[in-house]
């Protein structure tokens, strides 16, 4: 098992930035592909940045590209977001997860996931 709690969601302007964080404990964090999704209200779960166990990320979904950017730090465990640039389209719930394939982008490879962190982009 992997737990993952994620942290850094907030309010936020349009325009303005953030960082997520997220926490994997359990087994080993370099031995997975971690990714980033988002849902927002009344719409379904969307993959938004992932980063392969070697560290490289896929194509960003079309609509973040430019303004977010995925990390990870295998020694402190963790899986970063930032985001800058924000709008309102991008408010949502954010959640991580890790997958056992090297790399991944489709939510039904991710093995764990946590608990999400609500950011809310203001007009």
């Amino acid at each position: 098992q992997v737990q993952l709690v994620e942290s850094g969601g907030g309010l936020v302007q349009t325009g303005g930035s953030l960082r997520l964080s997220c926490a994997a404990s359990g087994r080993t964090f370099s031995n997975y592909a971690m990714g980033w999704f988002r849902q927002a209200p009344g719409k379904e779960r969307e993959f938004v940045a992932a980063i392969s166990r070697s560290g490289r990320s896929p194509p960003y979904a079309d609509s973040v590209k430019g303004r977010f950017n995925i990390s990870r730090d295998n020694a402190k465990n963790t899986l970063y977001l930032q985001m800058t640039n924000l709008k309102p389209e991008d408010t949502a719930v954010y959640y991580c997860a890790a997958s056992g394939y090297g790399s991944a982008t489709m939510s039904r490879f991710f093995d764990f996931w946590g608990q999400g962190t609500q950011v809310t982009v203001s007009s």
